[in-house]
């Protein structure tokens, strides 16, 4: 059987033709890293990065669409069929002196390329053509033992870059991998120096392990390994924490919601994987126990929080918004039932609602299991067409103008009111809307 047949064939096609151009000029060429690892594994790839002998100018001769993504670093991007490969030339590099960037690169061959590389089973190589397999440091032995080992001495490793202390924890989990003994070590040892690493570069790795597979497991090694405590302290605080078992037998708050990253299967988007990951962190600072366990008011903290958090991370603005709202909501669902029709419907018509849908199912499966409320919202959502959740305005705030009130706040105000109205099918024309304002508005400031 093929190592190939599972690469998607434009994909496929596209990185074919750079490796047999590189091979007609006179130049190696090889699949490298993941796409190597995981074609030895049978998985499925999305990208293809590809290794080779030739310079980037080598590499510009040859091809028509380049773009130097790193050129002083021999990284190039060769275009093909609107696939972009990343094409990089075998390289060394030298005198790491800020956790992150070589002080020397150098151009060499496919032997000594591999020791700048970080764990053995990112470091092998594959010829697409003959489905050869180049293997300089038995990465592909420690694919067959489930093994995440760095290439050469971990301390090394770990001190050119530090975020590979965040990788060992992803490609483990992810994987099903264990960690080599003494690179699991060095990892313990070193676990605080992430605090050398950009925030950018930390949620890069974080969003990696929380929307790929098995989340759950890379969030226990980073709770183990005591990065979490590093990285985000806020969700560690979460562990052991206690809640009530009437509503949550599954036991304490990150249990809980280690639980729901189970139950999804995986493969999340990232506002919706910090949405889980998020949602109960205003637990741990509002807890007080009364008759019972109580979290009064988590929603609201926990929000504040999850806006710090994704803050610090760098988050985009659109996406702090939509998970910080996940987060303020993810409560709402118990009301759902008893709310009035404007109410719900404008809940309803949120922008992400299937993910605040999502979160709720998950919330109930990881907790009592009542999805009640989930299923009389998705029976709604089938009764009620756009139309029917978000109608066109009956008035606007010229045809208040036009009532001789004053712009301002109160506008809003007036505004909202008729919309309620109109979402409760009490007004359903320009006319009724224009008396009920003349009644409630006009009439009463005049």
């Amino acid at each position: 059987m093929s190592l190939l047949q599972r690469v998607e064939p434009q994909l496929l096609n596209g990185a074919l033709i750079i490796i047999r151009t590189l091979h007609e000029n006179g130049y190696q060429g090889y699949f490298a890293g993941g796409a190597a690892r995981d074609l030895l594994l049978g998985r499925d790839i999305s990208d293809i990065d590809i290794a080779t002998s030739a310079s980037p100018s080598d590499i510009e001769d040859l091809f028509p669409k380049t773009v130097p993504l790193g050129k002083d670093f021999g990284v190039m991007v060769v275009v093909i069929n609107s696939n972009n490969y990343e094409v990089t030339t075998f390289r060394s590099e030298s005198g790491y002196t800020d956790g992150r960037h070589p002080a020397r690169v150098g151009f060499t061959d496919a032997r000594q390329d591999v020791h700048r590389r970080d764990f053995t089973v990112n470091a092998l190589f594959l010829n697409p053509i003959t489905e050869e397999v180049i293997d300089y440091v038995e990465g592909r032995k420690d694919l067959e033992r489930k093994l995440i080992r760095t290439v050469g001495p971990p301390e090394e490793r770990f001190e050119e870059d530090k975020l590979r202390i965040l990788r060992a924890v992803r490609f483990s989990s992810q994987l099903g991998f264990e960690i080599e003994e003494q690179t699991y070590s060095e990892l313990l040892r070193r676990s605080q120096e992430l605090t050398a690493v950009s925030q950018e570069r930390i949620r890069d790795e974080l969003l990696k392990i929380l929307t790929g597979p098995h989340p759950s497991e890379g969030i226990r090694l980073l709770s183990e390994c005591k990065i979490l405590r590093g990285v985000l302290p806020e969700v560690d605080d979460m562990d052991e924490v206690p809640q009530p078992p009437e509503f949550h037998p599954e036991g304490d708050v990150l249990t809980h919601t280690l639980l729901m990253f189970d139950l999804s299967g995986g493969n999340l988007s990232a506002v919706l994987a910090l949405g889980i990951l998020l949602h109960d962190v205003g637990k741990p600072p509002t807890l007080s126990v009364q008759e019972r366990i109580r979290f009064d008011g988590h929603a609201e903290v926990g929000a504040r929080m999850a806006y710090d958090i994704c803050r610090r991370l760098r988050l985009s603005n659109e996406q702090t918004d939509q998970i910080v709202d996940l987060v303020a909501h993810h409560l709402r669902f118990i009301h759902v039932r008893d709310m009035r029709e404007s109410k719900l419907k404008r809940f309803l018509r949120k922008k992400n609602i299937e993910e605040h849908l999502e979160l709720h199912r998950l919330d109930c499966l990881a907790s009592h299991g009542d999805l009640s409320g989930y299923h009389f919202c998705r029976v709604r959502l089938v009764e009620m067409d756009m139309q029917a959740l978000r109608p066109d305005p009956l008035l606007n705030g010229n045809d208040l103008i036009v009532l001789n009130l004053e712009p301002g706040p109160i506008f809003s105000e007036i505004l909202a009111a008729v919309e309620d109205l109109q979402l409760e099918n009490k007004l359903t024309s320009k006319i009724q809307a224009l008396d009920w304002v003349r009644e409630h508005y006009v009439n009463a400031v005049g």
